[in-house]
């Protein structure tokens, strides 16, 4: 049963019986024999042949779902296993945006594989939404984002906060009479911007200045959007843009303002095209979730990633 059903995912995922077959390592008559006896026992077609490439029938999709859900649970077990041996075998799979997966992951990753060389640690980007669709249909353990999942489907525990700077391409002429408010990039890196002592910058200054922000529903956007809506303006929007790292090179160019997180600029080298301020805490803070399955078995892998994460200093 479990093989056959694994033989029809791989024509499902590959789109294709040839490829599928290729994959397996068995004839194509083969393997469409072996799926149209699955065909059969069900009673309907899963595959429609008609169309390249190939795609499911209404009742396809409702198998290859069951057929998830079975892996999932499959995986499950087997995380559950592993987690006998001290984790001297096993795997972990994680996910993130392109921010936490470029400037977040590698560094945790690399300690705990260095830890756990055994455990083979699998690294996946793709936006907010995919993500949560990939946890939700168990493919992922982990994953980590500052967007608020829905607490019903999904488990979380916050990694650390973070907070946006307003960003400012350094010959912008406004920059002469906000300079008192300027923050040292090293205040960023190592938190000291944070201290009461460090005003935020009367927005209001920067009304008429050209912004870059990222595109709606993000949440740097929303918040954004808020910001701008508590001081009474309208921004001048030259850029929207997916990612947050996009923005920053943007605002280096001195296209536009752009509101980028204390994570990205504390790790990428030092621009002296921009300059930074401090923000209203009220909006500008937001907590890093570790989000996963409402429900699931936390494996001993995720317990000490969770660990390594806790004691690591990013």
């Amino acid at each position: 049963m479990f093989e056959t059903m694994r033989y029809v995912y791989l024509v499902y995922k590959e789109q294709s019986f040839s490829k599928a077959a290729q994959k397996l390592f068995i004839s194509q008559p083969s393997l469409s024999a072996t799926v149209k006896r699955v065909e059969d026992k069900i009673g309907y077609p899963i595959f429609d042949r008609s169309t390249k490439p190939l795609s499911l029938t209404e009742c396809g999709a409702r198998y290859i779902q069951a057929v998830e859900q079975i892996m999932a649970i499959e995986n499950d077990f087997e995380t559950f296993v592993n987690d006998w041996g001290d984790l001297k075998t096993g795997q972990l799979k994680l996910g993130g945006s392109a921010l936490y997966s470029s400037w977040v992951f590698p560094l945790l990753v690399s300690r705990f594989t260095a830890k756990y060389p055994q455990v083979t640690v699998e690294l996946i980007e793709r936006r907010s939404p995919e993500l949560a669709n990939l946890l939700q249909k168990g493919l992922l353990d982990l994953t980590i984002d500052n967007s608020i999942l829905d607490k019903d489907s999904f488990d979380r525990k916050v990694f650390r906060v973070e907070h946006l700077l307003l960003t400012v391409p350094a010959k912008s002429p406004v920059n002469a009479r906000a300079k008192t408010y300027q923050i040292p990039e090293r205040s960023i890196e190592d938190g000291s911007f944070l201290k009461q002592a460090t005003a935020p910058v009367p927005l209001e200054w920067f009304a008429q200045e050209p912004f870059v922000l990222l595109k709606p529903n993000n949440n740097t956007r929303t918040r954004a959007d808020a910001i701008f809506e508590k001081y009474g303006i309208t921004p001048k929007v030259v850029f929207e843009l997916d990612q947050q790292f996009t923005s920053y090179n943007v605002s280096c160019t001195g296209a536009g303002i752009s509101f980028i997180s204390d994570t990205l600029i504390a790790r990428v080298p030092a621009n002296p095209k921009v300059v930074f301020y401090k923000l209203d805490n009220e909006l500008s803070t937001r907590k890093i979730y570790f989000y996963w399955k409402a429900g699931r078995y936390v494996s001993r892998a995720m317990e000490e990633f969770f660990k390594l994460a806790e004691e690591s200093v990013l």
